[in-house]
Order: C-alpha cells, then sequence, then structure tokens
C-alpha cells in the first residue's frame, strides 16, 4: 500500500512522495510579470515537494487578474521561469506551471488598461483589489464565438512558453471562478451558442482547451483542476445533477487524452468527485480547500483511503518549506502569517526558516 511519503508516477515523471505543493498568488512579479530573484528562491526553498505546482500565471496582459501577478506571454517572462525551473531541479524537484486566465476577476488598473473579457457580460461580486484600493469588478466584454479559439491559442503558446522554460509541465486552472469555471459554471455562462446554453455546450470550452494544450506540449505534460460547487467568484453551481451532468461530460471528453493528472477541490469522499476520479482513471491529486489548513493527518487520510494518489497542500508551505521533512519526522509546523500573503518584500516569502537549521 503507498503511503504519504511512498514515490509516485505522474505523466512522465517520478515523484518522491505525494505531497504537491499547492498553487497560491503571492504577487510578488514585476510590473511587467516577470519572476524574479526571490521567486526563484521561494520555489527553490520548497523543492522537497513531490510536485510544486506555481501560482497562476497569466497566459495574456488581458489574462492578467490581481496586481503583480507572473506571466508566460514575453520573452522576459520565460527568462524569468527558466530560474525558477532551474533553481527546483538543482534540488532534485519537479515544477508545473498553472496557467490561470482570471477572466472577469480582474481589474484595468492591475494590467495597464486591457481589457477584461469573459463568457459573458456579467459583472463579478465584490471588489478587486489595486494600487489605489479596492475597486468594483467591470462589466467584463463577452467573448464572441469567432475569437475563442484565439484565446485557447494563448494558453498554448504559454504553455509552449513554458516548456521551453524548462518547467515540467503545466496545470490548467479550471476552477475558483477563473475562466474555465465561468464557462463551465451556470451563472457566468449566459451564451447560447456552442459553449453555453447546455451542460455540454458549458464544458466545451474546457473541452477544446484541454485537447489544444495537449497537442501542443504532450498529454503527459498537462493537468487540470477543477472545483465543482465550490460556488467562489460568483462561479455558482447549486444544482446537483446540473453539476454532476457538466463536470461528467467534461471527464469523459478528457479522459482519454491521458492527461498527467486532475486536481480537484473539496472532499474527495463526496459522491461527485467519486464518480469523476473513477470516470478519469488517472492519477488524482486532491485538495481539501481552505478551512481548517490542511495538516499530516488529514493528508495521509486521503492517501490510506485510496481516494487519492497525492494531497495538494497550500498555507503549510508557505510558512514551512522543509514540509515534507516535517510531516516525515514528526516536528512542528510554523503557522504563515496571513498579512504576508501578498505582495510585499521577501518578509513572509523567503525568510521562513528550515527547520534543520533550527535543530542545528
Amino acid at each position: 500500500m503507498p503511503d504519504l511519503f511512498s514515490p509516485v508516477t505522474v505523466g512522465k515523471w517520478t515523484l518522491p512522495n505525494r505531497i504537491a505543493m499547492a498553487p497560491m498568488t503571492r504577487s510578488r512579479a514585476d510590473a511587467s510579470g516577470v519572476p524574479g530573484e526571490a521567486t526563484a528562491t521561494y520555489y527553490r526553498q520548497r523543492a522537497t515537494a513531490g510536485l510544486i505546482i506555481t501560482e497562476g500565471v497569466q497566459p495574456s496582459a488581458t489574462g492578467q487578474g490581481y496586481s503583480n501577478t507572473p506571466g508566460l506571454h514575453t520573452r522576459r517572462q520565460v527568462g524569468g521561469w527558466r530560474a525558477v525551473a532551474d533553481g527546483v531541479h538543482e534540488e532534485g524537484g519537479h515544477i508545473v506551471a498553472q496557467i490561470m486566465h482570471a477572466g472577469r476577476i480582474a481589474h484595468p488598473d492591475n494590467k495597464n488598461g486591457h481589457e477584461t473579457v469573459a463568457p459573458s457580460a456579467l459583472a463579478a461580486p465584490g471588489e478587486m483589489f489595486t494600487p489605489s484600493g479596492p475597486r468594483p469588478h467591470p462589466v467584463p466584454r463577452a467573448l464572441t464565438t469567432a475569437e475563442i479559439p484565439s484565446v485557447i491559442e494563448e494558453y498554448v503558446d504559454s504553455a509552449r512558453a513554458a516548456v521551453e522554460a524548462g518547467l515540467d509541465g503545466i496545470e490548467l486552472h479550471g476552477a475558483n471562478g477563473y475562466l474555465i469555471h465561468q464557462f463551465l459554471a451556470p451563472s457566468t455562462n449566459h451564451r447560447t451558442d456552442t459553449y453555453g446554453g447546455s451542460t455540454t455546450g458549458r464544458a466545451r470550452f474546457a473541452i477544446d482547451l484541454a485537447t489544444a494544450v495537449a497537442e501542443a506540449v504532450g498529454s503527459e505534460r498537462v493537468g487540470l483542476r477543477i472545483s465543482p460547487g465550490i460556488n467562489l467568484h460568483g462561479a455558482i453551481e447549486d444544482d446537483p445533477a446540473e453539476t454532476a451532468a457538466t463536470y461528467r461530460t467534461l471527464i469523459d471528453a478528457i479522459a482519454p487524452l491521458g492527461l498527467a493528472y486532475l486536481h480537484t477541490i473539496g472532499d474527495p469522499a463526496t459522491p461527485l468527485l467519486t464518480d469523476l476520479r473513477t470516470r478519469f482513471d488517472g492519477t488524482l491529486i486532491v485538495n481539501d480547500g481552505w478551512y481548517p489548513m490542511t495538516d499530516a493527518t488529514a493528508a495521509r487520510r486521503h492517501i490510506d483511503s485510496g481516494r487519492a494518489d497525492l494531497v495538494s497542500v497550500g498555507r503549510a508551505f508557505i510558512a514551512n518549506p522543509d514540509l515534507v521533512r516535517r510531516w516525515q519526522n514528526h516536528t512542528p509546523v510554523t503557522e504563515p502569517d496571513p498579512t504576508t500573503f501578498y505582495g510585499g518584500d521577501t518578509r513572509g516569502y523567503t525568510d521562513y526558516t528550515d527547520y534543520t537549521t533550527l535543530a542545528d
């Protein structure tokens, strides 16, 4: 029987353990979306994770949501990610870039005035933090049917850039109310063309996108993250039957592609996620969600139960770059400082101490 610290093969990678570092926005890139030296240090410090999934990386200037998030659509950005990949690989780790088009969860002030686009012209609830303070989400421009292939091509180009930078692969962010999820959720997709109007139509963008990216860089380098029924950022999926039909359509269509993994948010014991695992029949990474913070006991339970092949862990990795060793050796973990999660300098980013250093 596998345990949390046993090796696992995922796609083309042999990983040393089953603990993945979850994608977490940190907003430390420069104004041009280039990850710098501190970002390379941050990921290198956490290379003992079985797999690192980076923070969301925008595939285009239009796709940016938050300020100071990194991109993968310019030569300078590729150079920044090459330094990240090199550092992680020198420590024996594996790292994939999470490609995240924010869709309507954005504001022009965070992306040099670029427009905001989405499946439908519906503003997201709440406000977006900008350099001038919180601002209401603007009403996005609805994408035309004719331009959707160009948006898919942005993802494809970004995936190719990730491979060029030396990253091990990519994860498509289809969760948490961002663009892919906005196509999937009935509250954010009011389209009447082939990309809306039914469970099949709402799933089509994600299917077409996963297919195109897999063809471009190899399915063994591609993962997909989903969050059925999480209801974040106004992407509401509150009809269980309709939600199940949408995600079954999606998973049934992508299962033959042979993707590296599926990454889910929510209790993997729920009937829908249990069913989707059976339909995908490939490597499954699970994430409990936000509360409570995932600990070693919860992670072990998911692996021991057979409901997951890997467990992704977020905030615990922020404050514990050597989290794998701490869990394995039953040593104390440090609590992260939430005031340093987004933006700022190296404080709360690269200054957390390795436990082995403390022990010395």
